[in-house]
Order: C-alpha cells, then sequence, then structure tokens
C-alpha cells in the first residue's frame, strides 16, 4: 500500500530480507547456505580477511568449495571476472561473502551474472547487504544499476 505524505518527502520502497543476527551466528552459516540449497558455496574474502573466510570454510565443512580473497573496493569488473572463473572452475552452486562493502559487492555481482544464490556475512554495516544496488567500476568509470535479482537470498 503506497504512503503518501503532504510537503516535500521520499518515496521508499521495502525489499524483503532475512536477518540472522546475535552473538555466535556464524555457527549457522552451514544452516543458512543449506537452506538455499548450496552444496559448494564459494567464499569471498578481501586478501586482509583470508583468515575470516577460512573460518567461515571451517563452520561450512562439506558444503565449502573454497574461498576467493580478492574482493576490492568498488566491485572491479576484472575483480569479479577472476571470481567467476573461479565460480566455474570449482563448480560452486552459491557465495558467502564475509566481510564490508567490497565482499558484499563482488557476491551480487556474482549472484547477478550467474542467478546463484548468495550469502552475506556482514562485519561492516556498509548498508550494500541490504539494497538491490550494484556498483561497479570498469576502465576507471563507477557505475550503478538496480534489480531485485542483485539482493541476498531471503
Amino acid at each position: 500500500m503506497p504512503v503518501l505524505g503532504l510537503g516535500s518527502g521520499f518515496i521508499y520502497t521495502g525489499h524483503p530480507a532475512r536477518v540472522v543476527f546475535g552473538s555466535g551466528t556464524l555457527g549457522q552459516v552451514a544452516a543458512e547456505a543449506e537452506r538455499l540449497g548450496m552444496r559448494r558455496a564459494l567464499v569471498l574474502t578481501t586478501p586482509a580477511q583470508t583468515a575470516h573466510g577460512q573460518a567461515v570454510i571451517d563452520r561450512l565443512g562439506e558444503r565449502a568449495a573454497g574461498l576467493f580473497s580478492g574482493a576490492a573496493m568498488h566491485t572491479p569488473v576484472e575483480v569479479t571476472q577472476a571470481a567467476l572463473e573461479r565460480v566455474r572452475t570449482l563448480a560452486a552452486d552459491g557465495v558467502v561473502a564475509i566481510g564490508g562493502g567490497s565482499t558484499t559487492g563482488l557476491g551480487k555481482a556474482i549472484a547477478v551474472r550467474t542467478g546463484l544464490p548468495q550469502l552475506v556475512i556482514a562485519t561492516t554495516y556498509a548498508g550494500s547487504e541490504m539494497t538491490p544496488i550494484l556498483g561497479e567500476t570498469e576502465g576507471g568509470k563507477k557505475t550503478t544499476r538496480s534489480s531485485p535479482d542483485i539482493l541476498p537470498r531471503r
């Protein structure tokens, strides 16, 4: 139902989301991956967060396909292409991004190109984990696009 107001205002469209929040919730990552149908999840991190990625792999157990630790700020398209090659090589059927905006953006970029489910473990509140917006950089130019297919799965 639309909400209309008087004077200057704004339009807000709420998007469905599933948020699992609380101390110790990382222990539920395998169950969340299973809920999304992931059998071979590729874990995404930045180079500095490799240890966090390994902790997620340990929690995923047999549901982990491997690690891609090359996520970078502003989601460079060449990084996305390298991660997509890793998805293909490992026959990954989903992605788990752990970190802030860089890994979340990479997960979104992979998901929108492949249709694979994505799970985000936010270590900061970048905001990207709650939006259907993807910003990417190619040839020094940043572009954005929006689609429900970009949202992390619920």
